[in-house]
């Protein structure tokens, strides 16, 4: 493993600041949870490699006996209201029922199928079903083939390890008010934003249905530029795939959808497969930095990068390494190098 990022340092340093202040959880579950939690509230934008390397730091520490013991039982108590907007209930409150697990449904247009990974989740929860851990799953009513039923909007893993276990006929679930199908991807969303096992490609895709304005406007700007956004990762790309959806949601945020679709059209006419969040950064940099604009066309990118990807990665690694740069700027300069030019760069960094 690399070394820890500064990322992962300060991620870290907050983690082990907020053990100390509420001490330490009694049970190792109960720990992991809180640390999950934590680091998906206060760094949701957090990449993968600097999590782990913040979460093998804070376990580090907590081997070290630094820690007090959790405080004795506190009473949930009501926060001070002032300067909020409350908003009333949207929906009606929640109710409890038991059910039959094998009578639940699932709806794809929102959820993906249940991969390997997902198997093994599952596999998990039978070897050690625990009625202490179970956490309800949250359905909703729905139609199907002209019948009422219960779709389950979240816990589809849970739902498919009760019904398969030989001791469990029914389950408690929660049912939400919540009738239509993007009224349930949006309740999908909701359930799911705070939490690190539900992929950002699976919100993108509820929030799709839900018809949130964001995602539609991410959709178009995609479909505009040949770009596609898959649903889940695959072993093999075609040309203008791409999963990288938060570097999109990103670039759209920053520079509007005009220009994030002529920054992503770039690499979706160089037939990237796939497209990847440094190639967007890159492209990027290129095409609204002052210094390297009003030098190249995005014509000419495209030309310059397509065909050439295993190189350019290997020299833009080179060139990180050698100036201590971010992978996504060293590709920059090196595809930067790499194209014709409309007029002499302004002197700087690409001189």
């Amino acid at each position: 493993m690399s070394a820890p990022s500064d990322l992962a340092a300060n991620i870290a340093a907050h983690v082990v600041d907020e053990l100390h202040r509420k001490g330490m959880p009694t049970s190792e579950e109960d720990r992991a949870q809180f640390i999950a939690l934590l680091i998906a509230t206060e760094f949701p934008d957090a990449d993968e490699v600097s999590i782990k390397h913040a979460i093998k730091a804070v376990n580090d520490h907590i081997r070290t006996g630094a820690f007090r013991p959790v405080e004795s039982l506190r009473a949930i108590e009501p926060i001070n209201l002032a300067g909020l907007d409350i908003g009333a209930p949207q929906n009606g409150e929640p109710i409890c029922e038991r059910v039959d697990p094998k009578t639940l449904f699932v709806d794809p247009s929102y959820q993906r199928d249940i991969g390997e990974r997902g198997l093994r989740q599952i596999r998990q929860i039978l070897e050690c079903f625990d009625w202490n851990r179970f956490k309800p799953p949250i359905c909703a009513y729905a139609e199907h083939d002209g019948q009422t039923v219960l779709k389950v909007l979240d816990g589809q893993h849970t739902a498919i390890a009760a019904a398969s276990h030989p001791d469990i006929d029914w389950i408690p679930v929660m049912i939400c008010e919540a009738r239509e199908t993007s009224a349930q991807a949006a309740a999908f969303v909701g359930q799911n934003t705070q939490r690190l096992n539900v992929t950002p490609l699976q919100l993108h895709q509820a929030a799709l249905v839900a018809q949130d304005e964001d995602a539609l406007t991410i959709d178009q700007v995609c479909t505009k530029a040949g770009v596609r956004v898959l649903q889940y990762s695959v072993k093999t790309f075609e040309p203008g795939d791409t999963v990288a959806i938060n570097a999109i949601a990103k670039l759209v945020d920053a520079r509007g959808a005009m220009r994030a679709r002529i920054i992503l059209e770039v690499l979706a006419k160089a037939k990237m497969a796939p497209i990847l969040a440094p190639q967007i950064k890159a492209v990027e940099l290129l095409l609204t930095d002052d210094e390297y604009r009003h030098s190249i066309t995005p014509e000419a990118l495209t030309e310059a990068i397509t065909g050439s990807w295993l190189t350019d990665h290997d020299e833009g690694k080179r060139i990180a390494l050698s100036h201590k740069w971010p992978f996504w700027k060293a590709l920059a300069i090196h595809w930067f190098r790499n194209t014709k030019k409309t007029k002499p760069a302004t002197a700087g960094r690409a001189a």
